[in-house]
């Protein structure tokens, strides 16, 4: 069970940052098909894997980790809970899944598509303000 959610996640984070399986293979210096296997379930990384996976991704080892190890949170008091990083990134995901997002998205960069996440979380007071930083940011050169 644990192995399919990295699995998923992998191929979440991957296609939220626009990277072919190819370029995530070279990242990690494996060849596409041992990449393809770890999207698939078929394997599951070994320690330096998954920490070049946090980097090329930008999530945290732990996170990644969270889900590969099967905790039983009840019984297991020391192990950590999901961080805040984990938690937003994974809400990310979710928007850029949502159909009417994917096509709003489809023609932006990775930048403009974490800016339109953020912006859109926003109240309308702090919209304005944002667009006014972002004035004075232009003005001021």
């Amino acid at each position: 069970m644990k192995n399919q959610q990295l699995a998923t996640k992998l191929k979440e984070l991957r296609k939220a940052l626009g990277y072919t399986q190819y370029d995530a293979a070279e990242a990690l210096g494996v060849v596409r098909q041992t990449y393809s296997h770890y999207e698939t379930g078929k394997r599951v990384p070994n320690s330096e894997i998954l920490f070049k996976l946090a980097g090329l991704y930008k999530v945290s080892v732990d996170d990644l980790i969270q889900l590969v190890v099967d905790v039983d949170r009840d019984v297991s008091f020391d192990v950590p809970k999901p961080t805040a990083s984990a938690s937003e990134l994974s809400a990310f995901i979710d928007y850029l899944n949502k159909p009417n997002n994917k096509r709003k998205c489809q023609f932006l960069s990775n930048r403009e598509k974490e800016l339109l996440f953020f912006y859109e979380q926003l109240s309308e007071k702090d919209k304005k303000e944002i667009v006014e930083i972002i004035k004075i940011k232009l003005k001021n050169g």
